[in-house]
């Protein structure tokens, strides 16, 4: 057993909580830092399924939080209140650890474990590591590597040289990445139509790599440093809330 607040510590000493952005909401969202639990769950997200499997007392470390933009209502029947209801009848805890895990290990771990390339450079949320292969035997690499059905690209190059990597929804970095670096590919999730359209504009090519198919590895990352707590570790696999044909 122990206090949520001694896991909170050590969970700080991993990745500071002081390093997530502005407006991000990491930390501990739901519980008490006086509470001892025994069994931790590590997730991407929090859903009904997890929920109804959890047993009681237990703690949840997620990537992403779930009160995220405010609460200004509790309507059971809504998200996210439908589930924190559940959460208190449990007395089930949440501590989230995204922006703050993604500059210390997710990014680094889906450059280096996953697509195989070391980085050269870290710039805040963006990775950079060299390829020096043509685009599209890059791309399909890329594609294989994170399980992708189907590759969104976009192209504005016949070879790749340098790449800059944000796990999850970066897009918003392109310019900050092509204004700093020498890079010619971004890897990030959710890139929109008009990102694609800048992105044409200032000569960056883009791959999509899917928003949960890059932070799926969350659990896998953190759970060998809870090892050696009096714990019971489980990862969640949590279910990507897309489907495709």
């Amino acid at each position: 057993m122990m206090k949520i607040s001694e896991i909170y510590a050590h969970l700080n000493e991993l990745s500071p909580f002081e390093l997530q952005e502005k407006w991000d909401n990491s930390g501990l969202l739901l519980g008490d830092f006086s509470q001892e639990v025994s069994q931790v769950v590590l997730s991407i997200d929090i859903d009904e399924a997890l929920l109804d499997r959890l047993e009681e007392n237990s703690l949840v470390i997620t990537h992403h939080p779930i009160i995220f933009g405010g609460i200004k209502q509790m309507q059971f029947q809504e998200y996210p209140s439908n589930l924190l209801r559940k959460m208190i009848q449990k007395n089930i805890s949440n501590i989230a650890m995204h922006t703050n895990f993604d500059q210390t290990h997710l990014n680094k771990y889906v450059a280096e474990d996953v697509l195989g390339y070391k980085i050269i450079k870290k710039d805040g949320f963006v990775a950079y590591f060299e390829v020096n292969e043509p685009f599209t035997t890059f791309a399909k690499k890329v594609g294989d590597a994170f399980g992708l059905k189907h590759i969104r690209l976009v192209q504005n190059h016949d070879f790749v040289t340098l790449v800059g990597l944000t796990t999850g929804s970066g897009a918003s970095l392109m310019r900050s990445i092509k204004s700093s670096s020498d890079a010619d590919c971004f890897l990030t999730g959710d890139i929109k139509y008009h990102d694609a359209m800048e992105a044409k504009t200032i000569n960056l090519s883009m791959i999509d790599i899917g928003h949960y198919e890059s932070e799926c590895f969350f659990g896998q990352i953190l759970a060998p440093y809870l090892k050696n707590l009096d714990l019971t570790v489980i990862i969640s696999q949590s279910k990507n809330p897309f489907t495709y044909l």
